[in-house]
């Protein structure tokens, strides 16, 4: 096990034999308390072990299978940018202690990540340059609320591309969840096309991960490509200024 202090807590990287009722040999980067930000498959390094980066790669994958460029805020272990390895990629990452263990203990080699927070970086990236920006942040205490504000989401609008989109992987207590509610509807705001999935749970509050997509154009997906998500509606909420 390897344990150092971070900017916003203990960050800790573990091996386990079982990982989520499944067996086999992971390799674990962990916030403190019991926050899982990435996971690797030291029997299939290749290989996304969950869910919610398999539906986002899908629904990615799925819209405009031949994006050129991608904006990621939340480097975790490299998931995503690893995954799409083929693909003009830049990642900003809060935390100079989670890029250096996604590289010394998680195998990440690309040299396409700056250390700093998300959105004073993407305010210098050129307007109108990507085809997706995914936001993937989390500290201990969760999602960045000036992430996910209507400033915010009007930078996002500004760097896409006319008919690009916005991923967000969020934990929440799906439908009825008041923050949940206030980000989708801040983000409808921005964007004329949202749809939001959770994971199910086994009961209303139950924590899980929630993806919400914002598109300039109709959002297709494939249900039996979404990794077990289904799509729901959140109920009304605020808006969520800076």
């Amino acid at each position: 096990m390897v344990r150092i202090e971070g900017t916003d807590g203990e960050i800790e990287v573990y091996e386990t034999t079982e990982l989520y009722g499944e067996k086999g040999r992971f390799r674990v980067l962990q916030f403190s308390g019991d926050a899982i930000q990435g996971a690797l498959d030291l029997n299939r390094p290749q290989r996304v072990v969950f869910e919610y980066p398999r539906a986002i790669i899908h629904l990615m994958e799925h819209n405009a299978p031949l994006f050129h460029a991608a904006y990621i805020i939340g480097h975790g272990i490299g998931t995503l940018p690893g995954y799409f390895a083929d693909r003009e990629i830049r990642v900003a990452e809060a935390s100079a202690e989670v890029l250096a263990l996604s590289r010394s203990r998680f195998g990440y080699s690309r040299d396409n990540v700056t250390v700093g927070d998300g959105r004073t970086l993407l305010e210098g990236e050129p307007d109108r340059r990507y085809d997706y920006i995914v936001l993937d942040a989390f500290t201990a205490a969760g999602t960045p609320v000036h992430l996910v504000s209507q400033e915010f989401f009007a930078l996002f609008c500004a760097k896409l591309h006319p008919r690009g989109a916005i991923l967000l992987n969020l934990m929440g207590r799906g439908g009825r969840d008041q923050l949940i509610g206030a980000v989708h509807t801040t983000l409808g705001g921005a964007f004329p096309y949202v749809e939001a999935f959770a994971l199910p749970a086994d009961g209303p509050g139950d924590v899980r991960n929630v993806i919400m997509m914002g598109s300039m154009r109709p959002i297709a997906y494939l249900a039996r490509q979404l990794a077990g998500f289904v799509p729901f509606t959140p109920a009304p909420g605020y808006v969520l200024r800076d």
